[in-house]
C-alpha cells in the first residue's frame, strides 16, 4: 500500500519500485484531506505495466454514483483489468464534516453498487432507491471489461451486504485470522441470500507490516485500530517481528481465508521492507 502520509509526488516512483520488487498489487487510499483515490489510482497504473492497482476506498456518500462510474469506466478502459474499485461507508466523521453523513448507510452502498456496476456494464440505467435516483443515464464509453466493485466495510450488516452485492471485501487493517474467519461467515450468508449471485469473491486483507521490534512504532498504530475496532490493544493484529515472525503473520491471513494481502508498513522505509519480507512469503 502506498500510505496515505506519503507525498502524491511520490507515488509513481513507489509504484515503479514496488513492480520490480515483484508485487502483484498496489493500493491507494482516499481519506478526507489526504490524497483523491481515483487519480492516485490513474497515476500508479501508468507509471507501471502489470501491477493491479486497488482504490480502497471511495466512500459511497461522497460520490455521487455516476460520476463515480464514469471515473472508473476511463480508467478501465485506459488500464484494462488492471484497476480494483473499492467503495465504502466512509468514516462517519469525516462526511459529517463535508455534510455528506447518510442516515441510511447500508442503502446508499447497496445502491451505488448495484448503479455503477449497472452503469458500467454500458447498460441504460434507471434506479429509483432509497438514496440513489439514475434516470436514463448510458455511458458513451463504458468498459471492455468492467473492474471489480469490492467493498471497504466492517459490521456484521455491511459485510452481509458485500456478500450480496459486491465482487470482494476489504478487511481492514488490524484484524487477524480469527476476525477474518468471523467476517466470512457474514460475507458467506450474503452470498447465499443474493438475487444474482457473483461468480467468486475476492476477500482483500490489509494488514501493517512493521519488521523488527520497536514497541514505540507501533504503539500509535494499536492504539489508532483499537479505538477504531473496538477491542482490546492486545487483539490488533499486525504482522510484526523479525522476518520469520512477521512473515508467518502474514500466512496466516491466507491460511484463514484471504485471498489478497495488502501490506502496510510501518515506518520511514516502507519498500526496505517490503524488499525484505518478500523472499520469505510462500508463493502460491
Amino acid at each position: 500500500m502506498y500510505d496515505r502520509s506519503l507525498p502524491p509526488e511520490g507515488l509513481a516512483e513507489f509504484a515503479r519500485a514496488a513492480e520490480r520488487l515483484g508485487v502483484d498489487d498496489l493500493w491507494v487510499v482516499e481519506d478526507l484531506g489526504w490524497a483523491g483515490g481515483i487519480s492516485s489510482a490513474t497515476l500508479a497504473l501508468s507509471a507501471t505495466e502489470r501491477l493491479r492497482v486497488g482504490i480502497g476506498i471511495v466512500p459511497a456518500p461522497f460520490r455521487n454514483p455516476a460520476l463515480l462510474a464514469m471515473e472508473v469506466a476511463t480508467v478501465a478502459r485506459l488500464f484494462p483489468g488492471r484497476l480494483v474499485a473499492g467503495i465504502g461507508h466512509g468514516s462517519p466523521e469525516w462526511m459529517a464534516q463535508v455534510g455528506a453523513a447518510s442516515p441510511t448507510k447500508l442503502a446508499l452502498l447497496e445502491e451505488t453498487i448495484v448503479a455503477v456496476r449497472s452503469l458500467l456494464s454500458g447498460a441504460t440505467t434507471d434506479i429509483a432507491g432509497r438514496t440513489v435516483q439514475i434516470d436514463g443515464v448510458t455511458l458513451v464509453h463504458p468498459p471492455a471489461e468492467p473492474p471489480p466493485l469490492v467493498t471497504g466495510v466492517v459490521r456484521p450488516r455491511s459485510l452481509e451486504l458485500s456478500g450480496r452485492v459486491a465482487d470482494g471485501t476489504i478487511i481492514a487493517e488490524g484484524q487477524g485470522p480469527a476476525r477474518l474467519a468471523a467476517a466470512l461467515a457474514h460475507i458467506e450468508r450474503g452470498r447465499a441470500t443474493a438475487e444474482t449471485p457473483r461468480p467468486a469473491h475476492e476477500l482483500i486483507t490489509f494488514t501493517h507490516l512493521h519488521l523488527g521490534d520497536d514497541p514505540a512504532a507501533q504503539a500509535p498504530v494499536i492504539a489508532e485500530y483499537s479505538g477504531w475496532l473496538g477491542i482490546p490493544p492486545e487483539d490488533v493484529f499486525l504482522a510484526a517481528g523479525d522476518l520469520a515472525t512477521a512473515a508467518t503473520r502474514v500466512a496466516s491471513l491466507w491460511e484463514a481465508g484471504a485471498h489478497t494481502v495488502v501490506l502496510r508498513p510501518i515506518g520511514d522505509d516502507p519498500l526496505d521492507q517490503l524488499a525484505a519480507i518478500l523472499p520469505a512469503l510462500p508463493r502460491g
